[in-house]
């Protein structure tokens, strides 16, 4: 058995030794605006193991609206004119993504593991905004707002205005793989992940997604430097980022929705237009993890979620709203 287990660890260690890194700038022919498509042709391939570096935009606007907003031309990163002048194919939804980055050996049905390596702020200001007929009070706000908060990205804060300062955490508002068929909205999260809108989701995070289409065809963007849960307004401090992820390939798990892992919590997700429903979704994966990967009955793992898990409402402003369940790792004292 020893021997087994110490050749296991020098294949992997050889397979890692083996992986390559790759960097994918945000340009006209490597975003998808507004959707995530099982039928979209990869921007780059790479294989399980591999770390990409994402280039992304920010959901605040072109280069113009940012400039009528108070943003000095030169704070905008340079790469967003030419998106806004050339990419055509748009929607249906609003986020403009990096990718389709295809894993080679990701089939449907595998999962796919996505390591949040490094999260980078790439301007100093973000937009938060409300729009008419949108958000979580539509008839309160029955017209639009904007602001432009400027980031300090030194002090990590974020100046929303005179005595309030923010604390920034930076995560990615939208990760998530192609549906089996085609193109879909990138607003509503689902199965696939994409706009999940939890600012658990940091550095140093990893994400976890049913793969449904082959490749998995996984992008990235929708960058946010902090948000409250629920995303009230439909925006959080929307910005610039770029990020780093590796992607594992697994052969030998199965997920019905995705699921997440930080340092501190093991996460499960929910999705529908009912909030219930929604909760629902999440708190019974939380149990089936418990009983899979904790060995629990089915009725203490009811139990735990009562005394120890947190129900969390993730946002309320996407179509589908979100729920997220979080198990704290410092209760398991064994491991199983």
């Amino acid at each position: 058995m020893r021997r087994l287990t110490a050749l296991a660890c020098l294949a992997f260690a050889s397979s890692a030794s083996l992986a390559t890194d790759y960097s994918l700038p945000a340009t006209p022919s490597t975003v998808a605006w507004g959707y995530y498509s099982g039928m979209a042709k990869p921007v780059l391939t790479v294989r399980s193991g591999d770390t990409v570096r994402m280039q992304t935009l920010s959901t605040c606007g072109s280069p113009e609206r940012l400039i009528a907003r108070g943003v000095k031309a030169e704070q905008i990163p340079p790469y967003t004119q030419a998106i806004y002048e050339q990419v055509k194919d748009k929607g249906p939804g609003g986020h403009i993504l990096t990718g389709p980055v295809a894993i080679a050996e990701a089939e449907p049905g595998d999962v796919l593991e996505v390591q949040i390596l490094k999260v980078e702020l790439d301007a100093d200001f973000a937009c938060n905004g409300f729009g008419v007929g949108k958000g979580f009070l539509p008839m309160d706000y029955p017209y639009s707002g904007s602001k432009i908060i400027p980031l300090d990205r030194k002090k990590m804060i974020g100046h929303f205005g005179p005595g309030i300062e923010i604390p920034l955490r930076p995560f990615f508002g939208s990760m998530g793989v192609a549906p089996a068929g085609g193109k879909i909205d990138s607003a509503p999260p689902f199965v696939h992940a994409g706009n999940l809108d939890n600012k658990e989701l940091v550095e140093g995070t990893t994400l976890y997604i049913p793969v449904a289409a082959k490749g998995a065809l996984f992008e990235a963007g929708d960058g946010h430097a902090a948000q409250g849960n629920g995303e009230v307004d439909i925006t959080a401090l929307e910005t610039y980022l770029t990020g780093t992820f590796r992607f594992i390939v697994h052969k030998d798990r199965r997920l019905v929705w995705p699921r997440a892992e930080t340092p501190t919590h093991y996460i499960s997700m929910g999705f529908s237009k009912d909030l219930k429903e929604a909760t629902e979704l999440a708190l019974k994966d939380m149990i089936a993890f418990l009983v899979q990967e904790k060995h629990l009955s089915r009725d203490d793992a009811y139990m735990l979620a009562s005394v120890a898990v947190d129900m969390e409402i993730t946002q309320l402003v996407d179509g589908n709203v979100g729920v997220h369940a979080m198990c704290p790792k410092k209760i398991f004292i064994t491991k199983n």
